[in-house]
């Protein structure tokens, strides 16, 4: 299930084409109370519906929130909406050509090959990241990028791999392939990296796990390397697919997508949250195991 997921959401096919409408929307985090230490779904109702509703990201300031949906679309769109005077409106949306990130600047939206940056009150047309990206045996689906301008992305067409490119003295470095505790076990993908580059989350499915594909995390070690792959457990994972794992600007959600109904080809996807503080927590866990 979890490659045919995978597939779908590459690709682009539509789960639906029905058109829906938003009730009004009040006051910080799209009108929502706060998550708690367990795993809760997003906007039930609203945003996370009966279809399938995923890759959830509040720009930096966290007065403008972005999904992706194929509701009243052929193809699935990314919808964004943006707090002013304390009510969310949408006020822009576009074909999904890629999964997005917003570097925390807010000013570029990564979109796997491609990127838009501001324009106006809204963001450019989509832009190429050039030929050492944009190869056509590479599937990406998300890159995400750090402060100091380290990519790192999934490829579903070579291996179900993670790769990394850092900037060296201001030059683009080629790609290469992530440790191996990144790339083990099957349908591995959706990398995001701290703007810091103190840790690394990613989703794949691994022997021991919760279920079909679980949520990882890898801290830098005080060395500088990366730590092993620790299982982000069962606050965070469930039975289902958890996958596409981002924290919001702030540093207090962790938010990421979960399958919660299959009937056929026709799979409900829903953006869920919690406190980041699980992070924190996995993150002395891990350094303690170090000493």
């Amino acid at each position: 299930m979890k490659q045919y997921l995978t597939l779908m959401l590459a690709f682009g096919i539509s789960a639906t084409a029905t058109a829906g409408d938003f009730p009004k929307l009040e006051g910080p985090l799209m009108g929502q109370s706060p998550p708690g230490k367990v795993a809760e779904v997003f906007a039930p109702g609203v945003i996370s519906t009966d279809k399938w509703e995923l890759e959830g990201v509040f720009a930096p300031g966290m007065q403008e929130f972005y999904y992706v949906t194929a509701e009243g679309f052929e193809r699935p769109h990314i919808v964004g909406f943006r707090m002013t005077d304390g009510v969310w409106q949408k006020f822009t949306e576009f074909r999904r050509t890629g999964e997005p990130f917003i570097t925390s600047d807010g000013q570029t939206m990564h979109l796997a090959k491609g990127y838009r940056t501001r324009e106006g009150d809204g963001w450019s047309e989509t832009k190429s990241l050039g030929p050492l990206f944009d190869r056509p045996d590479w599937g990406v689906m998300r890159l995400t990028a750090s402060d100091a301008g380290t990519y790192v992305f999934d490829d579903y067409k070579t291996g179900d791999v993670i790769r990394i490119s850092r900037m060296k003295e201001g030059e683009r470095q080629p790609p290469a392939m992530m440790p191996s505790q990144f790339n083990s076990g099957k349908m591995t993908a959706h990398p995001f990296i701290a703007a810091d580059e103190s840790y690394l989350i990613w989703d794949s499915e691994r022997e021991g796990g919760f279920g079909e594909s679980d949520l990882y995390i890898s801290f830098r070690m005080a060395d500088g390397e990366w730590g092993p792959a620790i299982n982000m457990g069962p606050t965070v994972n469930s039975d289902q697919d958890d996958f596409w794992a981002s924290v919001t600007p702030d540093g207090k959600y962790l938010m990421f997508d979960r399958v919660v109904a299959r009937d056929g080809d026709n799979v409900n996807v829903d953006i869920y949250w919690m406190e980041a503080g699980i992070i924190e927590e996995l993150r002395q866990k891990a350094m303690a195991g170090a000493d």
